[in-house]
């Protein structure tokens, strides 16, 4: 059986120029899944300075480019986050890709809404210029410091959406607009830790980040929305047909890829463990 021919693909908090940034993983999942709408869901820069950016960081963005042209038949939708506020005119232009606040669809007669979810952040809403200098600028120079494992990075924004009880205030926030907007489906990133939670018939998702050990991405198609996790596999699992749906999806998408997917090289996840490539799997639905 051919891969699955998904809706729409949805990824956000890819917070490229930051040294946590896994754009090569981000750049095959996008390469190696076949969808007709991609949504980047907000904060998929770090901050505004492009001197940042490393070659991944721009091979990434050079496939977001050819995905955005019409003959490849895939529409791309960028939904601004609180990281790239002011880039809209830029993307515009950089990788023709329209910038919306809040996008909306329909599939399967029902009403969908993306958005990034630092609108039912307060903190974020009210301390703009706070949250630049030490949130962002701060924690791009921690990183420069910390171990190549970036354990203790990564503790602290954990720690952060605990402290500040990121993923529930965002969820009950996201959940109350889709009932404003009368949507059935609500999409969001921002808290960097995904999640599922359902009220009075209405869903919540939040697709996670990019720059964790926990790399997660979301799918709607006709069997519904799932939450996939980009990592490697965990107990005995049957590798050979794993790498050979792997394989059978790239070929099916090689017209949008045009390119090979980087690899052979060892991805560390934090745990001393290291694994060639790697797999996905379906954490929720």
């Amino acid at each position: 059986m051919g891969a699955p021919v998904y809706d729409t693909l949805i990824l956000s908090d890819l917070h490229l120029g930051a040294d946590m940034s896994r754009a090569r993983e981000a750049l095959r999942v996008l390469e190696e899944t076949r969808y007709r709408r991609l949504i980047l869901l907000g904060d998929i820069f770090a901050d505004l300075n492009f001197g940042r950016l490393k070659k991944e960081h721009w091979k990434f963005l050079g496939y977001i480019r050819k995905l955005s042209n019409p003959k490849r038949q895939v529409e791309v939708v960028w939904v601004e986050g609180n990281h790239d506020h002011g880039l809209a005119e830029i993307m515009s232009h950089l990788v023709g890709v329209r910038v919306y606040q809040e996008y909306q669809w329909n599939y399967l007669g029902l009403r969908h809404i993306a958005v990034h979810g630092h609108q039912f952040d307060g903190f974020v809403v009210k301390n703009v210029r706070l949250h630049y200098w030490f949130g962002t600028l701060l924690y791009l120079q921690l990183q420069k410091w910390d171990t190549k494992s970036k354990a203790l990075t990564r503790f602290l924004d954990r720690l952060g959406t605990r402290w500040q009880r990121l993923s529930e205030k965002v969820a009950d926030g996201a959940l109350a607009h889709a009932k404003h907007r009368e949507a059935e489906r609500i999409f969001c990133g921002h808290t960097h830790a995904a999640l599922h939670k359902q009220r009075d018939g209405r869903d919540y998702y939040n697709c996670g980040a990019w720059i964790d050990e926990r790399l997660t991405y979301i799918t709607v198609g006709e069997d519904g929305v799932r939450i996939h996790e980009y990592a490697r596999p965990s107990g005995p699992v049957d590798v050979e047909h794993a790498r050979a749906d792997s394989v059978s999806t790239g070929k099916a998408n090689a017209e949008l890829a045009r390119e090979d997917v980087e690899g052979g090289n060892d991805l560390d996840f934090g745990d001393g463990g290291f694994v060639e490539d790697g797999e996905y799997h379906v954490i929720s639905r």
